[in-house]
């Protein structure tokens, strides 16, 4: 019934857009009709005819008005009457709108170009909707009859073929007893043998049997399980048994393996503080050493005996990285290891270490260049003295692999991650090799220890920092095809450190321009010209401009220096032996380094003469931080007495020294000091106990005390401020670093009177 209901909606749909569609023929073929003798009429202005014509369209039973209406807008004619009024004219309204307006342009065919007015016909919609009304309204009514009509047709044929047989089924199931369901079979309809209903109770009984069949199984089967259950509990109960044998013994294995663990844990800590305790040991004897080679060095000496102090102090320095390495990575083994998070330049550390490693490069005569991304951020936070250290180990083992070629180092910074490749083109590594790169004391494999030497802690402590410092570390290397090793870390920016641009004082130098004449191949140029294209400055190579500052490899100033025309000349020196040929050239040592770049530019067009670039100058001493000062050095170890007064005396001070915190206090009751150098580990009275008893003095609440000694481990600084002691400095003593420790905890001088 719904489906005859929404079949009669589709047609009485169709039906309306047909009614419309033919209102709309019908219009306009009377407006068709009468456009012709209407554009006769407004051509000879026959008023009498005009209405004749508009009376004929009234004649219509749909049109309401008819007008024609001049060139001019001015009514020639019209004819109208009043709409037929009907209670069910809303719906034709609601269907159709209440009226529709035609108009037609009026014209003779002979003069096609000449407006003559327009004919205008008002219809009345309510004609056709009336008509569309009755027709949808007999569809409806007819539709709703034929649809119940054929509804009680299909009601009685289904009970009489569906119903009532199945009604015959279901009554003979409701006999069915409830203990032997199995035992039923269902009689089949009759005159139902072989359709649909006798097929499904045909099949219904052949379950039925096999129902029947599968539950003799299942009560044999049942049988036969009450048979083996006594067995199967047996079983389970010995099976039970031994798992609860074997669950014992597992424990006691876990419990041996926790007991193993903790015994492995307690020996590892153990061996990396006896390794700090020995490196304490060691540093003591060995800062006596290379302090007192230091100030040899420092006297008059002739060039042999210069030269033997040298190789002992370059020993010494050797030995102590050794166990700076040594203690490091017991440091990370045992887990004190403390990290920085201080504002740096990465850009100057990077340009620092390659400066550094530059005269090892030299004496290999290979090439070491620095390529800095010239839009890596200015300042970043983390720790400067372990990125340092990291660099300086890739370096140093770049070079010291690498036999002919050159040796890269380079940085970028994306995505919050700084990223550090050091590349080299020497001996490389096998596959096997790199699988052991990284354990301590391992190298690629023997030859290479016979040949190069190393001791193969510098790879492990690189991936150590690395990995506390939340990095990654990877290297990817052939033999004979060099090394790449690429570091990243997660640094983030410190506050604004977008790279600086060019100083608006120089820049005449983007209108002056550069000329190079470094050869395309050599490994240099690259990072020069990046760096100017980051400043704008414009680059060419020699053999395409002739003017501007002239860049040029030392080794090649005879053949193109004297004849240059241009601005200033610019010798780039790889050998760090390069000489002036005129007194105004530059000379830029490699590798490159930013602010020299500048620098060498400017001072060539004469824009500055001693200023830096991007550093500021450096802030002049204090007069008060050079002024002599009293100190007072509690330092047990004799020669670290006379290492530490002798740096001490030759910055201009006064010294006195003793030898245990004992008699530090009982220096200080007998004269007064203007700072304490503190030994922390000493016989008698330690440096920890002696300043907690100074600061209990209220004469000596202001007195500055400096800590100086060789443990390193994390926590020592902490335990010395908590003592009551201002600084902290390590040994060996270094002459700079004493400086600036004193100058910040000078007191300040006497006020004048």
């Amino acid at each position: 019934m719904a489906l005859g209901l929404v079949l009669n909606l589709i047609q009485i749909t169709l039906d309306y857009f047909n009614a419309r569609a033919s209102m709309e023929e019908e219009i306009h073929a009377l407006i068709n009709i009468s456009v012709s003798p209407a554009s006769q009429i407004a051509y000879n202005i026959d008023v009498r005819l005009a209405e004749e014509l508009l009376d004929g369209l009234l004649r219509h039973p749909a049109t309401i008005d008819a007008r024609i209406i001049d060139n001019d807008g001015q009514t020639m004619a019209a004819a109208s009457q009043s709409s037929p009024d009907s209670p069910y004219r809303w719906a034709s309204d609601l269907l159709f709108d209440s009226s529709r307006v035609f108009s037609q342009e009026l014209r003779v065919p002979q003069l096609e170009d000449l407006p003559l007015g327009q004919l205008i016909v008002t219809i009345d919609t309510y004609h056709y909707g009336l008509q569309f009304l009755e027709r949808a309204t007999y569809t409806l009514i007819s539709g709703l009859l034929k649809s119940l009509t054929l509804t009680a047709a299909l009601l009685g044929i289904f009970y009489l073929v569906l119903t009532r047989p199945m009604l015959n089924v279901i009554s003979a199931l409701s006999q069915v007893k409830a203990s032997t369901p199995e035992k039923v079979r269902l009689p089949v309809p009759a005159n139902h043998q072989d359709d649909e209903i006798g097929t499904m109770v045909g099949i219904i009984n052949q379950h039925l049997e096999t129902i029947d069949s599968s539950l003799a199984q299942l009560r044999t089967a049942e049988s036969a399980m009450k048979n083996y259950s006594f067995q199967l509990e047996r079983e389970v109960e010995d099976r039970t048994r031994e798992i609860s044998e074997k669950n014992d013994a597992l424990q006691r294995g876990n419990r041996a393996l926790i007991k193993a663990k903790e015994d492995a844990v307690r020996r590892a800590r153990a061996r990396a503080n006896f390794l700090a305790s020995m490196s304490h040991e060691i540093r003591t004897p060995l800062n006596g050493v290379l302090g007192m080679l230091g100030l040899a060095l420092e006297g008059e000496l002739d060039s042999t005996q210069r030269n033997r102090l040298e190789i002992a102090f370059n020993a010494g320095e050797s030995l102590l990285g050794l166990l700076n390495d040594i203690l490091d990575i017991s440091k990370v083994e045992a887990g004190k290891l403390s990290l920085e998070n201080i504002p740096f330049s990465m850009r100057n550390l990077i340009e620092e270490s390659a400066t550094l490693h530059a005269q090892q490069a030299r004496r290999k005569r290979i090439d070491l260049v620095s390529e800095v991304d010239p839009a890596l951020p200015e300042s970043f936070l983390g720790d400067p003295t372990r990125a340092r250290q990291i660099l300086n180990n890739l370096l140093s083992n770049a070079i010291k692999f690498t036999d002919e070629g050159s040796v890269y180092v380079k940085a970028a910074y994306s995505a919050g991650s700084l990223r550090l490749d050091v590349i080299d083109t020497g001996i490389g590594m096998s596959s096997e090799g790199l699988h052991r790169i990284f354990s301590p004391f391992s190298q690629a494999d023997a030859d290479t220890t016979r040949l190069y030497g190393g001791t193969g802690l510098g790879l492990t402590l690189c991936r150590q920092l690395v990995e506390r410092m939340h990095g990654q570390i990877l290297v990817d290397s052939r033999e004979g095809r060099g090394t790449h090793f690429t570091v990243t870390l997660p640094l983030p920016m410190h506050e604004d450190s977008s790279p600086d641009g060019l100083p608006q004082v120089a820049a005449k130098l983007r209108e002056i321009g550069v000329a190079l004449a470094i050869p395309a191949d050599n490994p240099h140029r690259r990072p020069i010209e990046r760096q100017l294209s980051a400043w704008q400055i414009p680059a060419w190579d020699i053999s395409q401009h002739h003017k501007g500052i002239l860049i040029v490899l030392a080794e090649d100033t005879d053949r193109v220096a004297p004849t240059w025309q241009g601005e200033g000349v610019i010798l780039a020196d790889r050998s760090g032996s390069a000489v002036r040929g005129k007194p105004e050239d530059q000379i830029l040592s490699l590798p490159v380094r930013r602010d020299e770049l500048y620098r060498c530019l400017c001072r060539a067009v004469g824009i500055l003469r001693n200023e830096t670039a991007f550093q500021p100058a450096p802030v002049a001493r204090k007069e008060e931080d050079s002024r002599p000062l009293k100190i007072l050095l509690v330092e047990d170890n004799q020669v670290n007495q006379m290492v530490a007064s002798s740096l001490l005396k030759k910055l201009g001070h006064q010294v006195e020294h003793v030898e245990n915190g004992q008699q530090a206090l009982d220096a200080l009751h007998a004269r007064n000091y203007d700072l304490v150098l503190m030994d922390c580990q000493m016989p008698v009275m330690d440096g920890y106990e002696a300043t907690r008893k100074i600061r209990k003095n209220p004469e000596w609440k202001d007195l500055s005390i400096i800590a100086v000694t060789a443990n390193v481990m994390q926590g020592d600084r902490e335990d010395c401020i908590a003592a009551g002691m201002n600084d902290y400095v390590t040994k060996p003593y270094n002459r700079e670093e004493l400086r600036a420790a004193i100058s910040r905890w000078a007191p300040p001088p006497p006020q004048e009177p």
